[in-house]
């Protein structure tokens, strides 16, 4: 089962990219990246297999969620198994006391269902099938 993991988003995608594509690697047992300098989104995942860290530039993001968080804010990505555990999921946060941010919706764009919710200090989570 996959666990949580960090997403940044970022002004400077490029930049960004270069950055964690030298340091995970070598400093986090992170395989090398899926996705480029230029492809907008990377994910890097352990040997395992399991997503350790992605980034993302934040008008991708801010598309799929608006707004998208302020500059220098991560999102914590809670993967799931199907999309009707997105929508258990969501439930769940809900009687926690998360708030809805956007609805749980199909992302044909990028493969997956996904909801997004605020935690109750306001941090952004993201639900998405994997």
């Amino acid at each position: 089962m996959p666990v949580p993991y960090p997403r940044v988003l970022t002004e400077d995608y490029p930049a960004a990219f270069a950055f964690y594509a030298a340091v995970l690697p070598a400093l986090a047992r992170c395989l090398p990246a899926r996705g480029d300098a230029a492809s907008g989104y990377a994910s890097w995942d352990t040997p395992e297999g399991a997503t350790a860290f992605a980034v993302i530039r934040r008008d991708l993001f801010a598309a799929t969620v608006p707004p998208a968080p302020a500059p220098g804010g991560t999102v914590l990505v809670l993967p799931v198994a199907d999309a009707a555990a997105v929508d258990e999921a969501v439930a769940l946060c809900l009687r926690h006391g998360a708030t809805p941010a956007a609805p749980a919706r199909d992302l044909p764009g990028w493969g997956l269902r996904a909801a997004h919710l605020r935690d109750p200090d306001g941090n952004l989570l993201e639900i998405q099938t994997y």
